[in-house]
């Protein structure tokens, strides 16, 4: 959620009391900018500041260029300052919403931008921004009308087309989801990312005209990464869709090969890191005094695609249970505690008693307490939290662990055919997903038979072959009492915000194994699984 730099704001009014100097390093911050040279547009709006230090202007644009360094507590802070100086003004209203929303401040990311949209009712990023606030916030039923408004003000605003179908696909309004990816397409036909948000809708399949475009466009030279990378994993779907499965292999390798240009993954690095893990939990043990403590969460783990998102809309179709879906706040607390021991974890794990993984699941409850404001439970589902599950035994004993597992072979598969944006970085390879799942499933074995009371496995093919058992001794597992609509999660009315939303808006279906539709090709994959044929 990041405000727009848009020049044609910048005009003589909001300059109005700069000095030549001070205007000379804020146009060439700005050309920096656009061009993407974020480093120096930095610099250049950092001298502005000091040429004009009480200037409104050149803090709002040094926050702007802060946000996209993936430093947003230093824009929120310079976005204060501005706001001291020009309380009236939208856009600062607006850049510092979008910054509070970044650093985990939702409810007063919410009232600055709400505040944005009142000084300026006209402003159409401040509309977005509020939009896609309100999602993140867990409240997509009113982020519809915000985003369509600022379709009224911005046709051609493609943030806000993309956030609206984004939040129609997890409200499963599915068809009016595609219509707004469709009306992208029409406006801007080479777009990667609008081919891709269309073919991630998995319920929707793409047709032979379809296939036949994106084999052009990914013929394109002029296409920047992003685009052509999107491109390319839409084109392999299409493929897929049309059943040319040998095409769609071979496209899906290439669209990986592709990706691993951006997303590095150091194999050797993480079973190092993982090896830490273990063997330090090993070596401090800490009895914690409340053995209940933290039974307010299910933690929700394993590898994407594993049917964790159908795992937790089986949760949240309970009264008692919120579906908070993929929260980043475990990692965040751990990370919190490494700065403040100046220590990497797990490095500082044999020196941390029972207070401090106490104070660490206080820490944990209070940054997610608004998922309790409804309801008394709630899931986390961060897949990848299955790496912390000795330290979420130690911050909350009480909570409870579903391990998702699935058919190894349809899970890697099922990775390696989706772009995931941020973590999952051994997903853009066969051996490397291989090797990750492998090392998953042998931590987990090993968790799971030291707290067997804790941890559960939930595995999609026996939950299929016999729903009402599989879901009543989940219930059970998570000290719920058997509620019937758990039976029947395709009709729980909540937001989804994973590749999932779709699917799991329709009833159990016994026909999702795709694996055996692209056979040998597929032998290198299950061998390295150790299930080879």
């Amino acid at each position: 959620m990041t405000a727009a730099l848009d020049p044609s704001t910048s005009g003589d009014r909001r300059l109005d009391g700069l000095g030549a100097s001070a205007l000379l390093f804020l146009r060439q911050g700005e050309r920096s900018f656009d061009a993407g040279d974020y480093g120096a547009a930095e610099r250049c709006f950092a001298q502005a500041r000091r040429e004009a230090p009480e200037h409104a202007e050149p803090m709002r644009l040094h926050a702007l260029v802060l946000q996209r360094l993936q430093r947003p507590a230093e824009a929120v802070a310079l976005l204060q300052q501005a706001v001291q100086r020009r309380p009236d003004d939208a856009l600062i209203h607006d850049a510092l919403g979008s910054a509070l929303g970044e650093i985990g401040r939702t409810d007063a990311a919410l009232d600055a931008l709400r505040r944005a949209c009142a000084l300026d009712p006209g402003l159409a990023s401040a509309w977005a921004n509020l939009g896609n606030a309100l999602t993140l916030a867990g409240r997509t039923e009113e982020s519809e009308v915000p985003l369509r408004r600022a379709l009224e003000l911005a046709p051609a605003l493609q943030s806000a087309r993309f956030l609206l179908a984004e939040a129609l696909m997890m409200l499963g309004r599915v068809e009016e989801s595609a219509e707004q990816y469709r009306e992208l397409l029409r406006r801007y036909p080479h777009s990667g990312q609008a081919w891709w948000g269309l073919a991630n809708l998995k319920s929707v399949k793409l047709g032979t005209d379809d296939a036949r475009e994106l084999g052009a466009l990914v013929q394109r030279c002029d296409l920047p990464d992003h685009e052509q990378l999107t491109a390319r994993f839409a084109l392999a779907k299409a493929l897929d869709d049309s059943a040319r499965h040998a095409d769609a292999f071979h496209a899906y390798v290439e669209a990986n090969a592709f990706a691993r240009r951006g997303f590095r993954w150091d194999a050797a690095g993480f079973e190092r890191w993982l090896e830490r893990v273990t063997t330090s939990f090993e070596r401090a043990a800490v009895e914690p005094p409340d053995m209940e403590f933290g039974r307010e969460v299910v933690f929700i783990v394993g590898l994407p695609r594993s049917a964790s998102t159908l795992t937790e809309q089986i949760l949240a179709a309970h009264p008692q249970v919120e579906g908070a879906s993929e929260l980043v706040d475990l990692g965040v607390v751990i990370r919190e505690e490494s700065r403040r021991r100046a220590r990497d974890f797990p490095d500082w794990v044999a020196d941390a008693d029972a207070s401090d993984w106490r104070r660490l699941g206080e820490r944990y409850l209070e940054r997610t307490a608004r998922w309790r404001t409804e309801r008394p439970r709630f899931t986390d589902k961060a897949p990848s939290n299955w790496m912390l599950t000795a330290a979420i035994r130690r911050m909350l004993p009480g909570a409870r662990i579903v391990d998702c597992r699935r058919d190894p072979v349809e899970t890697c598969w099922s990775c390696f055919r989706q772009i995931f944006w941020r973590e999952h970085e051994y997903s853009y390879r066969l051996e490397d997903l291989a090797a990750y799942w492998r090392r998953y499933d042998a931590a987990m074995r090993q968790w799971g038979a030291q707290w067997p009371t804790r941890i559960r496995a939930q595995v999609y093919e026996e939950l299929l072959a016999d729903p009402e058992a599989q879901t009543r001794a989940l219930l059970e597992f998570c000290d719920l009492p058997f509620d019937s609509a758990c039976l029947r999660p395709h009709e729980a009315t909540r937001s989804v915000r994973t590749a999932s939303a779709a699917q799991v808006r329709q009833p159990l279906r016994r026909d999702t194994a795709r694996t055996a539709r692209y056979g040998d090709l597929l032998d290198p994959l299950r061998r390295a699984l150790g299930r080879g044929r």
